[in-house]
């Protein structure tokens, strides 16, 4: 989808490509991702198409030598493939090997739809909690509702907190929150009252949470 973000911060790009930040950094400062794919002036960016190329080097590592997953990513950088023209991709080893790029993009592909969606469901008004991120519509703040599915809380419960919400956009929550996770102390969590439920039914069953 050529309308999706085209520079992602090194979070951002960690959900697109399925990897760790870790694995990200680690193919910045080996020099393993191109240069021309990544700006590391003042916060680290990398560009859309990175997430692809992140995706495939580590999940071809199995089948290809990293030297082997270096070329293949030089070689069609070379060609200047738009992203749509980057999911016909293909690579040969030897001619036992081949590396399709179509399921690698797919995830990709998704992935930044997803991403796409859950900044669209988010928005920060001063007018609004101060500016706290809230989920558009809603006095909802988006990183309360991902706390809560880290927490490992299910669906259903969160929907008997916030009946407002949809199953979707509890998804997006956290996808969001990943991209874009608090800085410093985190808030207290404003939680509606009258509500008793499990955040987590391995330890917290039974507890009150209370805004």
């Amino acid at each position: 989808m050529e309308a999706l973000i085209e520079n992602l911060t090194t979070n951002e790009a960690a959900i697109a490509a399925g990897v760790t930040v870790a694995k990200i950094n680690r193919m910045i400062d080996k020099r393993i991702l191109p240069k021309k794919l990544y700006k590391t002036s003042q916060n680290r960016t990398v560009r859309k198409d990175a997430c692809l190329w992140i995706a495939f080097y580590f999940e071809t590592e199995e089948v290809l030598t990293s030297a082997a997953r270096v070329k293949a990513i030089r070689g069609a950088l070379a060609h200047n493939q738009s992203w749509t023209e980057l999911r016909h991709c293909k690579f040969e080893e030897s001619r036992t090997v081949q590396v399709l790029l179509s399921s690698i993009w797919e995830d990709v592909d998704r992935r930044l739809s997803q991403l796409k969606d859950a900044q669209q469901m988010v928005v920060e008004d001063p007018e609004i909690l101060r500016g706290t991120p809230v989920i558009r519509g809603t006095r909802i703040p988006v990183h309360d509702v991902a706390s809560l599915v880290d927490a490992g809380t299910p669906v259903q419960e969160i929907l008997e907190i916030y009946p407002s919400l949809t199953p979707s956009q509890i998804g997006l929550a956290s996808i969001y929150a990943k991209a874009n996770p608090q800085r410093g102390r985190p808030r207290r969590r404003s939680f509606p009252r009258r509500l008793t439920v499990s955040v987590s039914k391995k330890r917290l069953r039974g507890s009150s949470i209370g805004g």
